[in-house]
This record gives structure tokens, C-alpha cells and sequence, in this order.
């Protein structure tokens, strides 16, 4: 594969959802269903497209020409950069980042306590929520 965006990005989503193995075990509780990203080449490539079909993930491309859903995305790289990726510096190689990065997703949504949902962790809450709100059968389907 060519080593340009559209040939490295299909090898770091294959890192990011497994692919490698890391030398220490990281306990995850989420699994990816979707994959969010705006409109360019190296998203859409066919290369891209595939690992997400193998990997069981549907893929979500923003519109083009506005940056309508980009404002939630790049408050959360913010915090990412400025509570992990910038206080470690330097890093060892890629598979320091790697390792940290998922550790500091599962951490994010399973323990750090957020306040605008009560002072609860997001898995909890989604938890809470899913509880609360059972799914209705859509109306003129038997259930």
C-alpha cells in the first residue's frame, strides 16, 4: 500500500480497533458501531471503507462545505491534547500514544466524573438512561 493518507489511515484504523497487539492489557467497555469524519479523500477511500467493513463499523460523513458537527469533535481533541498528549511529552513511539490514548478513552467514559450529567461517568449514565427508556415498537409492528 502506497504510504500517503489514504494508505496509512486504513493501517492506524486497523491499530485503533485491534489489529496490534500491546505488550500490557487495556480493558475497554465500549465497542465502535460508528466512525464520524468529514468528507475527504482519505475517508472515503476504498481502502478506508473496507477496514470499516471488516471491522463491522458503519461509516458517517459530515456535508460538505460547512464544519456543522465539528465543534463537539474538536472540544473533545482539546482535552485530549491538554490532559494526555501534552503533559507526556515526549513520547517513546507510537505505540506509547497508542496504549495511552486508549486508556485515556476508557478511563473518559467509564470513571471521570462529569457534571453536567450529575457527577457520573458517561457509561453510567448512557447505563441509567437505557434503563429508564426501553425501546417502543414502531407503531403497526407487532411485538
Amino acid at each position: 500500500m502506497p504510504d500517503d493518507l489514504h494508505g496509512r489511515l486504513p493501517r492506524a484504523t486497523s491499530t485503533s480497533i485491534g489489529a496490534r497487539k500491546n505488550t500490557r492489557p487495556v480493558t475497554c467497555h465500549f465497542t465502535i458501531h460508528t466512525t464520524h469524519s468529514d468528507a475527504g479523500s482519505q475517508y472515503t477511500s476504498f481502502a478506508f471503507t473496507a477496514h470499516l467493513l471488516d471491522a463491522a463499523i458503519d461509516a458517517s460523513i459530515g456535508t460538505v462545505g460547512d464544519a456543522l458537527d465539528n465543534a463537539l469533535m474538536e472540544s473533545q481533541i482539546g482535552l485530549y491534547k491538554t490532559e494526555l498528549i501534552k503533559p507526556r511529552k515526549p513520547w517513546h513511539g507510537l505505540a506509547d500514544v497508542e496504549l495511552a490514548t486508549a486508556e485515556w478513552v476508557d478511563w473518559f467514559n467509564n470513571q471521570r466524573l462529569h457534571t453536567a450529567i450529575g457527577d457520573i461517568p458517561p457509561h453510567e449514565h448512557e447505563t441509567n438512561y437505557y434503563a429508564q427508556h426501553q425501546p417502543q415498537p414502531a407503531a403497526g409492528v407487532n411485538a
